[in-house]
């Protein structure tokens, strides 16, 4: 097994790539050992000295470091514990597992919401895995739409320019409803 590794926009965060699925059709983000129960592979990644985030997606893993951990030190560990999960064919995650991408909801959208989601999910998301993270939709209201960063945008520093000159422009472009675009928990 072969295991590629990216570099994305945010220093902190690495992507690594299998060459097989991680969880197909979901995505999954671990901030802390105490939320990975239902993920034996995200459970071995955060005993590693320095992972303090985990993201899983459907064909790669971005792992994101504190500040005072380098790469060269901390990557030969992630590598094999990566390696020996999937070769070993331990699950990614639980049969038990509910939930999983916050994109789906049970309320039904109005127009626009749904318009700025299938933007969001054609246009914008597909871009943002390319850097290791995802986008994900949280609320339309009084003209701001809320969205949430995750993985390797989470706390990536050009997240904030994304948001606003890319995601902002795009969506205000298609919606005219669109006034601004806010990233969840910043305001």
């Amino acid at each position: 097994m072969f295991i590629q590794t990216e570099e994305t926009p945010n220093p902190a965060t690495l992507k690594f790539l299998p060459g097989q699925p991680v969880l197909p059709g979901k995505n999954l983000e671990f901030l802390s050992l105490e939320e990975t129960s239902s993920s034996p592979l995200a459970q071995i990644l955060f005993k590693i000295d320095g992972v303090i985030g985990v993201f899983l997606s459907e064909d790669f893993i971005s792992i994101t470091k504190d500040g005072s951990r380098e790469w060269a030190l901390m990557k030969p560990s992630l590598l094999g514990a990566i390696m020996e999960h999937f070769t070993a064919k331990r699950p990614i995650v639980l049969e038990a597992q509910t939930g999983g991408d916050s994109q789906s909801d049970d309320q039904e959208d109005d127009e626009i919401v749904s318009q700025i989601k299938e933007l969001l999910y054609t246009r914008v998301r597909p871009a943002v895995a390319q850097d290791g993270g995802d986008i994900v939709f949280e609320d339309f209201t009084d003209g701001i739409v809320t969205l949430q960063m995750r993985g390797a945008c989470a706390g990536c520093p050009s997240s904030s320019a994304t948001l606003k000159m890319g995601v902002e422009n795009l969506l205000r472009h298609y919606i005219p409803e669109v006034k601004e675009v806010r990233q969840s928990g910043m305001y």
